[in-house]
């Protein structure tokens, strides 16, 4: 059974976007995985299809309603897919998390928009809140597209080689090492010696120590997630 993403939008024109092309794209064609858009404003109570209201206590912007977005959500099928919700206060995506989502059947994917969504329908549809960063988007969906192009990729068959996504930054707890290719000198620069060495233990040594330094000057923080799992 391929991995079947449901995403719940306002604006179900954005789907599947770049997923649509390259390697994903082919995959979405050969069936190897499925995407399914549902438009919210259609479980919508009002003949003008409203969606939000004022926040309760006041305060600026608009919320989305929870007994519009509960129809949505219900309108899928109870299955044992997550639902996910993409928020800034949500706990961060990690690698860990995307192998989890790319070993399943898939995801409900809800995206907000305006200020935020009433915290009943979270609580009550058991909705798991997904953040793609410290930052604010106009919307969920860019961090959607992210999410699925997280997954997607690492699912069978879609990338030619499927080692690739085995020696790639996070997937050891590392930034990834540095990269070369041909011209072996670019503008003065040489490849690493070891590199054209054909001492393979000696390049897999350096890669491992580049990865270390890299994260250690980037990310010191992933170092302390490795020692205190």
């Amino acid at each position: 059974m391929s991995f079947h993403a449901t995403v719940l939008t306002l604006y179900p024109e954005m789907f599947p976007g770049h997923l649509g092309h390259s390697l994903a794209g082919r995959a979405l064609e050969r069936g190897d995985w499925r995407m399914t858009t549902v438009q919210i404003r259609d479980f919508a109570l009002d003949r003008h299809r409203s969606v939000d209201d004022t926040p309760a206590g006041g305060g600026a912007g608009m919320v989305l309603r929870p007994d519009v977005l509960a129809r949505a959500i219900d309108s899928v099928a109870d299955d044992s897919r997550p639902r996910l919700l993409m928020s800034p206060r949500g706990r961060p995506l990690t690698q860990a998390r995307v192998r989890e989502l790319a070993s399943g059947d898939g995801a409900v994917i809800v995206c907000g928009r305006f200020e935020g969504v009433d915290q009943r329908v979270i609580d009550a549809r058991q909705l798991e809140e997904v953040s793609i960063g410290d930052y604010i988007l106009s919307g969920g969906e860019p961090a959607a597209l992210i999410l699925l192009d997280a997954v997607v990729r690492i699912l069978p068959g879609v990338m030619g080689n499927d080692l690739s996504g085995l020696h790639e930054s996070f997937e050891d707890g590392l930034l990834e090492h540095p990269h070369y290719t041909r011209p072996q000198t670019f503008e003065e620069r040489e490849i690493p010696a070891v590199l054209t060495s054909g001492n393979h233990k000696a390049i897999d040594l350096w890669r491992q120590e580049e990865a270390l330094r890299l994260t250690r000057e980037r990310r010191p923080d992933l170092l302390v997630s490795r020692k205190n799992p």
